[in-house]
């Protein structure tokens, strides 16, 4: 039989069902577009400034609410970092927004290891992720990334020149994070000082060797915009949460009594460019950044610090099994290493403390034996001295005894005397 009488006939026995849509493939950015939205998204910011620099107004400016949380008190003797997670709803979409706060940065006097707590921070999320990673069961599809996408380094606007301490700070977290410098309160200088101070921050941060983080370029969408936006770097930011109405809608305002600076004018101020780069343009690529640039390199060096590597001295493939049965064995040999030297440490301090209690058993002898003798010179010394007493005793009762016979003939001499000289009286008393 012909195929077509085949195909004619299989036709005719065959019912049609009618495509209800398009079919293929190109539906999966779609499919990843519901997928994200119903997972939710988490965005992680790090405020780092001086106090009163206005980090807290900023950020409630930024996301348009009034976040609350506990007043942070300056009276730490050190840095501490204060994190709050909230919840955000826009349309149909979830985000999960940490902000971490650095409370009391530049409050002490000595600020040579103010850096120290943010990078130790930083790196605390970054491994916190990495242990996630290694777990033989992962959930990191559920796992609250704590890792920070921005750092937001709030300059204060003294248009003169950077601190050393943003220098430092911005020079030791640059490898970590993405830092954005911001000049907070840029009201508070005039326009011209303004256009001088972003050119010498730009110029320090240059000829410093710190990398502050630049809008991306491959994307052609967003290329002229982004390159428009890091020739504006950095970008002087006002914050208010005080509305007022200007002509026929409400806008953000900080009233002085010389005028009115809105903050959402583009004349006024940069933080509608801010908000724009930050959030709507370039929210994913700091995410993206972060992990591919930023925890990547902690988490290489993390695991050469641990002793694996890609491939071995002869450039074959690094087998994890060998590596793991290397590492352990070194890490019995130096534990019995230790074992070993704990024990003759042990050993020479109880022949240490062995000398010592000899030294002391000594000592104590020849102290028992000085004081022996001296208790027996003691000794000899009262007995002579309670025989001498005996003798000198004896002598004055001797000489007590003679005096005593001595005074008892006087008395029996002068009774007889005086019984005489009666005898006389009566005798002549009578004549």
């Amino acid at each position: 039989m012909a195929a077509t009488d085949i195909a004619r006939q299989a036709g005719e026995g065959c019912r049609t069902v009618p495509l209800a849509g398009h079919v293929g493939f190109d539906s999966l950015p779609d499919q990843l577009v519901n997928q994200s939205i119903s997972q939710g998204f988490c965005f992680n910011i790090l405020c780092v400034g001086e106090t009163g620099l206005g980090k807290s107004t900023l950020m409630d400016t930024l996301f348009n609410t009034k976040f609350e949380g506990e007043p942070a008190t300056h009276t730490q003797p050190g840095v501490q970092l204060q994190s709050n997670t909230y919840d955000l709803q826009e349309s149909n979409v979830g985000l999960k927004l940490t902000i971490v706060s650095t409370v009391g940065f530049g409050d002490q006097i000595n600020k040579e290891d103010s850096y120290r707590p943010i990078v130790e921070f930083i790196d605390a999320q970054f491994e916190a992720y990495l242990q996630e990673e290694l777990k033989i069961r992962r959930l990191l599809h559920n796992y609250h990334d704590s890792r920070i996408h921005a750092c937001l380094y709030f300059i204060a606007p003294t248009g003169h020149s950077l601190k050393s301490l943003d220098l430092v700070t911005m020079k030791k977290l640059d490898s970590k994070v993405n830092v954005i410098p911001i000049i907070a309160k840029s009201d508070a200088i005039s326009k011209s000082e303004l256009t001088k101070f972003k050119i010498k921050i730009t110029s320090e941060l240059v000829s410093n060797g710190v990398q502050i983080y630049q809008f991306p370029m491959d994307d052609e969408a967003v290329a002229e915009v982004n390159g428009t936006m890091n020739a504006h770097l950095p970008f002087a930011v006002i914050g208010s949460t005080e509305e007022l109405k200007i002509g026929n809608k409400m806008v953000k305002v900080r009233q002085y009594p010389w005028g009115t600076v809105q903050v959402e004018n583009e004349a006024h101020c940069d933080f509608v460019k801010l908000r724009e780069m930050l959030i709507r343009v370039n929210m994913e690529d700091l995410r993206e950044q972060t992990h591919s640039r930023h925890y990547e390199l902690y988490r290489r060096c993390k695991l050469e610090e641990m002793g694996f590597k890609d491939t071995d001295p002869d450039s074959k493939p690094f087998s994890l099994q060998e590596t793991y049965e290397a590492k352990r064995n070194e890490f019995l040999g130096e534990l019995q290493k230790k074992e070993e030297e704990m024990r003759q440490m042990f050993v020479q301090r109880v022949k240490e403390k062995e000398a010592e209690l000899k030294e002391a058993e000594k000592e104590l002898h020849e102290k028992f034996d000085r004081l022996k003798k001296l208790h027996q010179d003691e000794k000899k010394k009262l007995e002579d001295k309670k025989k001498s007493l005996d003798d000198e005793v004896n002598a004055f009762k001797q000489r007590k005894t003679a005096a005593e016979l001595l005074q008892s003939q006087g008395s029996q001499a002068g009774g007889s005397q005086t019984l005489k000289r009666d005898k006389e009286k009566k005798n002549l008393g009578f004549l």
